[in-house]
């Protein structure tokens, strides 16, 4: 069983920062591709908007949506991935998931279907709001 855990949500402002991390263990080489999702209030699992992904060889990809704010890292020393979000909005709320796959993936082309990824993480809370 993996397990996923992530942190750094909260409240910010917009046009705010926040850092969400996303410990995984064996992420330098355990899995083909790792994303970040989110969830916005109302919404159902099978809604969870895909927002960035990063593949084992390290290309990196993100909605339009966050495009130019978002900036997706792994950290091999903490064995986790970082989700760094600048210029936020009120419409970035909601419950942020980090998942992984463990299945092939090459790295050419964006990873952002929830149907890609195997395991999930239990979430956080990211409200923006003045």
């Amino acid at each position: 069983q993996v397990q996923l855990v992530e942190s750094g949500g909260g409240l910010v402002q917009p046009g705010g920062s926040l850092r969400l991390s996303c410990v995984v263990p064996g992420v330098s080489s355990d899995y083909f591709g790792i994303g970040w999702f989110r969830q916005a209030p109302g919404k159902e699992r099978e809604e969870r908007e895909g927002v960035s992904c990063l593949s084992r060889g390290g290309s990196t990809y993100y909605a339009d949506s966050v495009k130019g704010r978002f900036t997706i890292s792994r950290d091999n020393a903490e064995n986790a991935v970082n989700l760094q979000m600048n210029m936020v909005k009120p419409e970035d709320t909601g419950v942020y998931y980090c998942a992984v796959r463990t299945r092939y993936y090459s790295g050419r082309y964006p990873l952002l279907d929830i149907n890609d990824y195997d395991y999930w993480g239990q979430g956080t809370q990211v409200t923006v709001s003045a």
